[in-house]
């Protein structure tokens, strides 16, 4: 099935998947959180979860609301059909903006020289351009609240590690091949540690757990060692 340029793909009895396409691509991503607004403003009852990824959207649906999920997808299509509900060319979804306190290097970011010599960068320039990005989330996996984030400066991009770390630091900041992210928790990983920021990006006792949620923009600050502590201390 097809609607608002999107194949639309029956996950067993109670979930739909809408497929934009199969590229990380910024445009593309930017289609499928309009895509997610315009589902969330129609508020089709039964709907349990919207889940954006790079390039599709997960719905889930509690199907005794909707027996007959042909008819769901086609509410769903109309949804989208509405007035520039999805549109290649929309501006990214959101303005709202988090910033994330950084303290780039050192015991906090243990590869920053090996990515510079990578790139053929200075370390002071791998910072710069880093700090330098309009981040954007394009989805959350792999952990609860680890934010996949698209804006990465094409300069930064290098390989995974060969061989992951069993235990990566919570907060640390880090770039895997074209992506950037930061590890919410104490985690496995094979992603490049180039920072570290102090705050707690997930945490369950909140009424809102992750601190980073898809569609929300993100801006890296370069800090010392010394505001790391004070952060540190405060954001415990």
């Amino acid at each position: 099935m097809t609607g608002a340029d999107c194949a639309i793909e029956l996950l067993g009895e109670s979930a739909l998947l809408l497929r934009f396409g199969n590229a990380i691509d910024r445009a593309l991503n930017d289609r499928v959180h309009a895509a997610a607004v315009a589902l969330r403003a129609a508020a089709l009852p039964g709907v349990e979860d919207i889940a954006p990824a790079y390039a599709s959207l997960l719905l889930r649906f509690d199907p005794r609301s909707w027996p007959d999920i042909e008819a769901f997808a086609r509410a769903v299509r109309a949804a989208l059909a509405q007035p520039r509900a999805v549109r290649s060319d929309d501006q990214p979804v959101g303005t709202a903006v988090a910033e994330l306190p950084v303290c780039y290097g050192g015991e906090h970011g243990p590869d920053l020289a090996e990515v510079a010599a990578l790139t053929r960068l200075t370390q002071d320039q791998v910072i710069a351009r880093h700090v330098a990005g309009d981040y954007r989330v394009a989805m959350l996996g792999f952990a609860p609240g680890f934010a996949y984030l698209l804006g990465l400066d094409a300069a930064l991009a290098v390989p995974r590690l060969t061989s992951p770390r069993l235990r990566v630091p919570a907060g640390s900041v880090a770039i895997g091949g074209a992506q950037t992210g930061v590890y919410p928790s104490v985690l496995p990983g094979g992603w490049r540690l180039i920072g570290r920021t102090p705050l707690r990006l997930f945490d369950a006792a909140r009424p809102a757990p992750a601190r980073l949620t898809p569609g929300l923009r993100v801006r890296f600050r370069a800090i010392d060692t010394a505001t790391f502590t004070a952060l540190s201390e405060h954001d415990a």
